[in-house]
């Protein structure tokens, strides 16, 4: 279908939401152009306000289209699924959807564990942790932010070591001769904290998923706790269950 067919049975706005979906599948609006206004839409199609306001609208909720305030309506990225998770990095999962991945090295410190950092590492009283906040990125853009915590004893020196666009993993794995072997995982949702939309670059307030991970040895010792606050509008979170029982999970990202 290339026009609007007043002939066809389906509804104008169907026809014009898939008009303009083919548009940007097509790459003749590529990610992050504005596309016309809903009246240079109306004028282009001969259809009302109401019917390019309604495909408008169906874009966005699928996830193809954004609206920004005051500047118009802009083309997201395409689709991308990441297949099972498995034990990944977040540095293997972005090369997994064909991105490059990227940290931004925000804080690298070494201090006094507090009560959860001693809980979740299984670590006696008095220890000490390295402390790194970073912010990742896929193909440079936001993707989320990541407080990691390690046992400095373990991993002595590590806050002199350049982490910048690097995998700790593999860090740990080089340097340390330390490979994560399982980990543990929590997600749920929360706000975007003010100090941090800005870093994020989202509006303050909007929804975000918050992961917690605490990763361990092949000895079963915990080694990595962290904590990622992941833009709420770049993942979906998809299980698959059978029998009643989690066998498979999947992540799928619009990373725009």
């Amino acid at each position: 279908m290339t026009r609007i067919d007043r002939e066809r049975p389906e509804p104008l706005y169907h026809q014009l939401e898939v008009l303009l979906r083919a548009r940007i599948l097509s790459g003749e609006w590529p990610a992050e152009s504005r596309i016309p206004t809903e009246q240079e839409l109306c004028d282009a199609y001969q259809v009302s306000r109401v019917t390019a306001r309604q495909a408008i609208r169906n874009l966005v909720e699928g996830g193809y289209l954004v609206r920004r305030a005051g500047l118009g309506t802009f083309v997201t990225a395409p689709l991308l699924t990441a297949g099972e998770r498995g034990l990944k990095s977040f540095s293997e999962e972005m090369r997994a959807l064909s991105l490059r991945p990227g940290a931004t090295l925000l804080e690298l410190k070494e201090a006094d564990a507090d009560q959860t950092e001693l809980e979740r590492l299984e670590l006696p009283v008095g220890s000490r942790v390295v402390r790194i906040k970073r912010l990742r990125t896929g193909d440079g853009r936001p993707i989320g932010l990541q407080h990691t915590r390690l046992p400095a004893a373990r991993f002595p020196d590590l806050e002199a070591v350049d982490l910048a666009d690097r995998s700790l993993y593999e860090l740990l794995e080089q340097r340390f001769g330390v490979v994560v072997a399982e980990a543990r995982e929590t997600f749920w949702v929360s706000k975007v904290p003010a100090e941090d939309a800005g870093i994020l670059q989202v509006d303050r307030g909007v929804c975000a998923f918050r992961v917690e991970r605490v990763a361990m040895d092949a000895s079963g010792v915990p080694i990595e706790f962290t904590t990622s606050l992941m833009r709420g509008d770049r993942y979906k979170i998809h299980w698959v269950l059978k029998g009643g029982t989690v066998t498979r999970s999947t992540q799928e990202g619009r990373i725009t």
